[in-house]
């Protein structure tokens, strides 16, 4: 973020749409603690905070809610955090779970009326063509990285170890084209001009959706409105479909975030991660890869099935793909998953985890033991981001890539950021030697993917810090939430 000029990676989508769900005569301030923090002013300003975040910003939430409560506030929890783990924040006033666009009305009548109650949630799933378009107007987007976009909700996939279909099903359901480009066309009128994150878990879910109505009605708002880059996820059957790819590549998305877990057929299996199974993982990311489409993936280690060997196997899997960016993480069972209803009947959870799988902990006990895991984490972590290794990878992957369709314009931002990587990495940074082998080498032979090979010379330096902060804790890590009431099976 400080090689681009910018404070945090995304405005908090959900917090902007909640926002437009709210009555319009409310003054409402967003305040994003990734950007600046909540202030003794803001508190006095308002007459309800509403908090909202991910489960790996608890620790943040406890202290916001605890400033609130100090300064007379009531305070409304939602989202994922409040979702799986609201047992651990006695202190807030009401609860609004679940999808905002079925509670949130109720809590609001019930509020103006002088009703409200404590907890409000749904057992059905939202009519994403009644969400709002997120106002925009409310965050600084200039402080951002990206912009994120929801075209669906939910995943046709039941992997044990994810909640995403126990909060959000796994029936996706999507936006309207016309509500997707309407999102854009804001994002464009609050001055946005920079890449976008389609957030979705798995946006091929609705793949004639997504093939009939979107993609062509994306590709036609990009030939008139400049090319934006798009980001998303998906899952690994997208590299099955190269019509699909290549109109994703038309549309503007050049990097795809897949989740890849394991090379172990047996550990897909023992996740049910079965799309992955009976495939050529490899092969089909460079299937990707030479569509245009830069894959990033999620590995997971400590699956009954791992061994001591596969960390190892692991590694030699990632650099053989050309997986550049390669986000590994210790197995966790968080509420709501079928992973942690089988871990507490087998009298294997160690504790509560709502997320945070980069600490240096896991809240089962895994079949090789957990220093065992913490260790062989720490190595692969040290091991995959030394700059030998990633660089190996970067130039893997740029030897598959095709040039780029379209030239970004040059903008001051984009040579600051420039001129700071080269000094960054090529004067001053442990990668120094290796940075600029890559860039002779790119020069040499794929020049037109400089500023690309130079992008992620500094999501590996990013990543790096991340991985010797990993190593550092590797011996101290702390151990898991103690167990308390959280819901095991269903978040609804």
């Amino acid at each position: 973020m400080e090689l681009i000029g910018r404070r945090a990676l995304l405005p908090p989508l959900g917090l902007l749409t909640l926002a437009a769900l709210l009555p319009g005569h409310w003054k409402q301030r967003l305040v994003d603690e990734n950007v600046a923090p909540v202030t003794a002013a803001d508190l006095e300003w308002a007459d309800y905070v509403f908090v909202g975040g991910m489960g790996v910003q608890w620790v943040q939430a406890k202290d916001v809610i605890a400033r609130a409560k100090a300064a007379g506030k009531k305070v409304v929890g939602g989202g994922p955090l409040f979702l799986a783990g609201y047992a651990l924040f006695q202190e807030v006033d009401h609860f609004v779970l679940n999808e905002a666009e079925l509670t949130m009305k109720n809590f609001v009548a019930d509020l103006e009326n002088g009703s409200a109650k404590r907890m409000y949630r749904s057992r059905d799933f939202a009519d994403m063509t009644h969400s709002p378009t997120p106002l925009w107007g409310l965050a600084d987007l200039s402080k951002y990285a990206l912009a994120g976009v929801q075209y669906s909700r939910g995943c046709p996939f039941d992997c044990d170890f994810c909640n995403v279909t126990a909060m959000l099903g796994r029936n996706p359901r999507i936006k309207a084209a016309g509500q997707i480009i309407a999102e854009l066309d804001a994002l464009r009128a609050a001055g946005w001009r920079d890449r976008v994150f389609f957030v979705d878990d798995n946006l091929i879910g609705n793949k004639r959706h997504l093939r009939d109505e979107l993609l062509p009605a994306l590709i036609e708002w990009q030939e008139r409105n400049g090319h934006w880059p798009l980001i998303t996820q998906a899952s690994i059957n997208l590299a099955d479909d190269e019509h699909l790819m290549e109109q994703m590549v038309r549309a503007g998305f050049d990097t795809v975030f897949v989740g890849v877990e394991s090379s172990d057929p047996a550990s897909l299996e023992e996740c049910q991660k079965r799309q992955n199974r009976n495939r050529d993982l490899i092969a089909d990311i460079k299937k990707m890869q030479r569509a245009g489409l830069e894959v990033q993936a999620g590995f997971i280690v400590g699956f009954d099935h791992d061994t001591e060997g596969t960390f190892q196997e692991q590694v030699d899997f990632i650099q053989a793909s050309g997986i550049v960016s390669a986000m590994v993480g210790q197995l966790q069972a968080p509420p709501g998953t079928k992973l942690r209803t089988r871990m507490a009947m087998e009298g294997r959870l160690r504790g509560i985890t709502l997320g945070d799988n980069t600490d240096g902990t896991t809240n089962i006990m895994p079949v090789m033991g957990v220093e065992k895991l913490r260790a062989g984490y720490a190595w692969m972590q040290g091991e995959l981001y030394s700059p030998r290794r990633y660089y190996q990878r970067v130039k893997t992957l740029l030897k598959n890539f095709p040039n780029p369709r379209h030239r970004r314009p040059v903008t001051f931002n984009r040579w600051r950021a420039l001129l700071r990587a080269l000094w960054q990495f090529g004067v001053t940074g442990a990668e120094r030697v290796e940075f600029w082998r890559l860039l002779a080498w790119v020069l040499r032979c794929r020049p037109q993917l400089l500023a690309h090979a130079i992008r992620l010379a500094a999501v590996g330096h990013h990543q790096r810090l991340i991985a010797e902060r990993i190593a550092r804790e590797a011996s101290t890590a702390a151990a898991p939430m103690p167990m308390m009431q959280l819901p095991l099976a269903t978040m609804r």
